[in-house]
């Protein structure tokens, strides 16, 4: 196997042999996975030399795609013969892997269409509500509030909600909802933490909306403020935010959504705007954060191989700290350690294992539970 590359950002692979267990697939993937450790933005695999490949070959070449996918880089697959090509499109990987005819085309930069579109959402968004905001600056605020009042402080009726324009409170929902999907796609495309978290998307979006409902309904009632604010204090998160940015993203979603729902379009446009260009540019000052993950070791025997597991997480340079160690019929070893996130857990767990030579049955990863 050749290897081409320089410390910039891409790094080639050539393997020159068929892809299959009991060596060469196996020695690909360790190669891919070292490549990423080392910190390559972009790993090319040169499959113009791979006769054929099996199930271990295709794992490889999986595994590869989905630690880019981790850490946020780019896997390219050049040229596979029409045998090996046929095995990803029975497997309908060629619908997930990249897969490109020339080294040429592997070295072109692909464009991320899907930060591009988010982007022009938000211009046109963010502008269109600033526009709406500047050309009628009282928009929804004029029957709230009468000559000589604070918004927010005097005093209305305590019953009987009166809408100014009930077309218009709608359309303030509208962009507030649309306004916490906005910000919501563009804050995941850079959250750390890759793996999906529906929960909380869905919970920024409600989040902005509750904003403008609230505000909506509030009007320059005191009376109706103390009861949401009564209201909104038995409600409890049940799953906890661990990303300390997360929470202030949820921070001031509702208060974009407020905006929205007093009316103040121009302020939620110049905010979503705002926001939404911030959040990339953190994002170019911070540094990827290790991850804490549970490891749960059983042994074939009695006699736990302590040593071997000890070696294997201090040549990967993991902290671990033992938690609980049983004996039975067989040994059971439970760790708390501290990973890089460029570390793969299947690749730990193939290390322990040592192909069922090192006496281990069974690799189990859990994250630690948050209270």
């Amino acid at each position: 196997m050749s290897v081409k590359g320089s410390r910039t950002d891409r790094f080639l692979l050539s393997p020159q042999e068929a892809l299959i267990a009991g060596g060469p697939a196996e020695e690909l993937e360790r190669r891919i996975q070292e490549v990423f450790k080392s910190g390559y933005e972009h790993v090319v695999v040169d499959l113009r030399g791979v006769p054929t490949a099996d199930s271990a070959g295709i794992r490889a070449l999986v595994r590869g795609h989905t630690s880019a996918q981790r850490l946020n880089r780019r896997f390219t697959l050049v040229s596979p013969n029409p045998k090996v090509k046929e095995l990803l499109e029975l497997s309908l990987l060629t619908r997930v892997l990249e897969v490109v005819d020339t080294l040429v085309e592997a070295k072109t930069k692909t464009i991320a269409w899907d930060r591009v579109w988010a982007g022009v959402a938000v211009a046109f968004v963010g502008i269109a509500l600033v526009g709406v905001g500047v050309k009628w600056p009282g928009l929804g605020l004029a029957e709230s509030a009468a000559p000589g009042t604070i918004p927010g402080v005097t005093d209305a009726p305590a019953s009987g909600l009166v809408l100014s324009n009930p077309l218009f409170e709608l359309a303030k929902l509208v962009a507030s909802a649309v306004i916490g999907m906005l910000v919501t796609i563009v804050h995941r495309q850079y959250r750390h933490e890759r793996n999906a978290n529906p929960a909380l998307d869905q919970a920024q979006v409600l989040l902005c909306i509750s904003g403008a409902i609230m505000m909506i309904i509030i009007g320059n009632s005191v009376a109706r403020a103390f009861g949401i604010a009564g209201a909104a204090s038995i409600i409890r998160f049940r799953t906890p935010v661990e990303d300390a940015r997360d929470i202030t993203i949820l921070f001031i979603l509702m208060g974009l959504g407020m905006a929205a729902g007093l009316g103040a379009l121009a302020v939620a446009g110049l905010g979503t705007l705002f926001l939404c260009a911030m959040i990339p540019i953190l994002n170019l000052f911070s540094s990827e954060r290790p991850r804490q993950m549970h490891v749960e070791i059983v042994a074939e025997e009695r006699n736990f191989p302590m040593a071997h597991v000890h070696h294997v997480f201090a040549v990967n340079g993991i902290l671990f700290e033992p938690r609980e160690v049983s004996q039975g019929d067989e040994a059971t070893a439970k760790y708390l350690t501290t990973l890089k996130p460029t570390d793969s857990l299947e690749d730990l767990s193939a290390q322990l294992m040592g192909d069922g030579k090192k006496g281990i049955k069974n690799v189990s990863w859990s994250p630690p539970k948050r209270g």
